[in-house]
């Protein structure tokens, strides 16, 4: 498994950081060829062209808004968790983005690549929906 750490701190409120990095939907206009849309219980990320590509369904199992959530990943390509906090910082907020990844069939010798490359693209994610 791939761990990830990506911290922000930015000159948002608490409530806005919140409320733009757990704007589920508007992750998918980071990830390329992705779309996300909410589920009962969750979202989930749909990534391909046509019927080309993979769901990676998400599960929300911990919600304390406005500062700590935890996902739950339960894919058939893509499993794990993340966590997302928010908290005051200086005149700001600092934003914590945690994740373990695991992509099926993608042997553990490679996590360092799934490290860095999950770490780029959640990196533009949050600096996106930061920004």
């Amino acid at each position: 498994m791939a761990q990830i750490e990506i911290v922000r701190e930015v000159r948002l409120s608490p409530d806005e950081a919140w409320r733009r990095v757990t704007d589920w939907p508007a992750h998918g206009r980071f990830v390329p060829l992705t779309k996300v849309t909410r589920t009962p219980d969750g979202f989930l990320a749909r990534t391909g062209v046509g019927p080309i590509g993979f769901d990676d369904p998400m599960d929300v199992v911990t919600w304390n808004e406005p500062s700590f959530c935890r996902l739950e990943k339960r894919g058939r390509v893509v499993k794990g968790w993340a966590e997302l906090s928010v908290e005051a910082h200086g005149e700001g907020s600092r934003v914590t983005w945690r994740e373990e990844i695991r992509v099926t069939g993608v042997p553990r010798l490679f996590d360092w690549f799934v490290r860095l490359s999950s770490a780029k693209l959640f990196s533009g994610v949050i600096d996106g929906l930061l920004g």
